[in-house]
């Protein structure tokens, strides 16, 4: 036996294998109890918002339109702008937030998709490089990782959401998801039944825009939004 074969051997033993085709121990069963617990309906709410937190996301929650209105103009006054993009999400048109923000005496560029009415697509999509925050609903709110998940069937297009410094999602409680398995299986389903659910392109969003790079010094806002916030809107408020 040579020298090689010799040392092989050696680590062979070590290992508990011998032989010519030495066949490893199977490794003992992962135990992932524990490791992400499911989460109770009445947990989501607060487990989503300290996530969010965690990430550099504000959240907020109102239950009325007038608090709606305190908290857009406060968010707003702090970062300093007067004009809004805002995407065409059904919960933004329920709400009228496009008029809120009007009287508020805010510049607004919205688009519903339709041919009059609204302002068009190139121009939403040239203003959310240019105004200070863009506003949009989310499809489901991801309580385990503090995560919004937005998509394009509901928005219209996501750059309304990446874009601009500020970003800030509405959403309803209904909306809160325990899990991405849970979100993922709501996702695949279709409005209609027997018919495959439409192509759409989904955002999956954790706090603020973050990167470190080379030297490890974190700084928010080099590729997207700097201020993430996310309202609950309570089902009572519209």
């Amino acid at each position: 036996m040579s020298s090689k074969e010799e040392m092989l051997e050696r680590v062979r033993k070590a290992l508990g294998r011998s032989g010519e085709n030495p066949q490893p121990h199977p490794p003992p069963p992962l135990d992932l109890g524990g490791v992400m617990p499911p989460l109770a309906p009445e947990d989501y709410q607060s487990k989503f918002e300290g996530e969010w937190e965690k990430a550099g996301g504000i959240a907020y929650s109102v239950s009325s339109v007038a608090e709606l209105d305190a908290v857009l103009q406060k968010i707003l006054e702090l970062a300093g702008t007067q004009a809004v993009a805002l995407s065409r999400n059904p919960l933004l048109e329920e709400l009228r937030v496009a008029d809120r923000l009007t009287a508020l005496g805010k510049f607004v560029t919205t688009w519903s998709g339709a041919t009059l009415g609204s302002d068009s697509l190139l121009d939403l999509y040239k203003a959310s490089f240019g105004v200070g925050a863009g506003i949009t609903g989310v499809e489901y709110v991801l309580a385990e990782s503090g995560s919004i998940v937005l998509t394009s069937a509901t928005e219209g297009i996501q750059v309304v959401s990446l874009a601009p410094p500020v970003h800030i999602a509405l959403y309803r409680r209904r909306q809160l998801a325990g899990s991405l398995d849970e979100v993922l299986e709501r996702l695949a389903r279709s409005e209609l039944a027997g018919q495959p659910a439409p192509g759409r392109s989904v955002v999956i969003i954790t706090g603020t825009s973050r990167t470190a790079d080379i030297e490890q010094i974190l700084i928010r806002g080099v590729h997207g939004p700097s201020q993430t916030h996310a309202i609950l809107v309570a089902d009572a408020c519209g």
